[in-house]
């Protein structure tokens, strides 16, 4: 296994960094994700507003030959939809879009739901509850904690909700590089795999689904959808393990609204609560 990367406290300063400023794309994303507008007008504004607003490189773009900002994905697409001009959002969608974002050398990554304002209760539900097993899973980041006690939370929740954990997906570590050690599993058992350490940086980003587990990826080499055309949902931050817990590197203006706070949730919310 490769070897899994400390940051230093300068590397942690610039992650910081680089943390805020996707919150602050998120924020001005908001505005613009409404029914009607196409994901290729998404991608648009948000490379615009990264590199042109921010000084910073929008760092999927070229990942991996990868041609765009954002990764947009409409209800039954898993992960990595790719921004289409003829993609139109309609009142029933719900879609994720991941973003992430380079800094002075360093990168952060995070994705959010945004619900469409007729979008069904079950697909709401979703949604709601995909959110709320990220938080799960956060919840459990300490030294000394290990990643199976992560996918165990993620895992044990989403069956609580009669929902699937894609599994051909998951976290990973992150820094100067968008893809690092360690692989983060969505699913698993508490007690086994890396222990974590202050320093370590990674995501977790789980992608549930009302029906199957299983996926395909599309003719275009990227987009991933379910098997059985059932609604997913993906939820993801960019999360510090610290000397007494974790640090959410990307939270967001509506999640501190909510009461979730970069290094803890809300006291009505804990880890038993959620």
């Amino acid at each position: 296994m490769t070897q899994v990367t400390i940051k230093n406290n300068a590397a942690i300063a610039r992650m910081r960094d680089s943390g805020a400023l996707l919150a602050q794309v998120f924020k001005a994303l908001d505005e613009q994700v409404k029914p009607g507008v196409t994901t290729l007008q998404l991608d648009q504004f948000v490379e615009h507003y990264i590199v042109d607003v921010l000084g910073a490189t929008p760092a999927s773009k070229g990942q991996y030959g990868y041609p765009y900002a954002i990764n947009t994905s409409v209800n039954e697409v898993v992960c990595h939809g790719m921004p289409n001009a003829r993609c139109v959002i309609a009142d029933e969608d719900i879609l994720n879009i991941d973003i992430t974002l380079k800094h002075q050398g360093y990168i952060a990554d995070s994705s959010k739901m945004y619900v469409m304002p007729k979008a069904s209760k079950t697909a709401r539900a979703l949604v709601d509850d995909t959110i709320t097993a990220l938080w799960r899973g956060i919840a459990q980041i300490k030294p000394g904690a290990t990643l199976g006690d992560i996918g165990q939370a993620i895992g044990d929740y989403a069956r609580l909700k009669g929902l699937s954990v894609v599994r051909e997906y998951c976290g990973h570590g992150i820094g100067t590089q968008m893809h690092e050690a360690p692989e983060v599993l969505h699913f698993g058992r508490a007690g086994t795999g890396l222990t974590l350490l202050p320093g370590m940086t990674f995501t977790i980003e789980p992608m549930l689904n009302r029906g199957s587990h299983r996926v395909k990826t599309l003719n275009d080499g990227w987009t991933v959808v379910t098997r059985d055309r059932t609604l997913s949902a993906q939820a993801e931050h960019t999360i510090l393990v610290t000397p007494s817990g974790f640090e959410v590197l990307t939270l967001r203006e509506e999640e501190k609204a909510a009461g979730f706070t970069a290094c803890g949730l809300p006291a009505k919310c804990n880890a038993q609560a959620l």
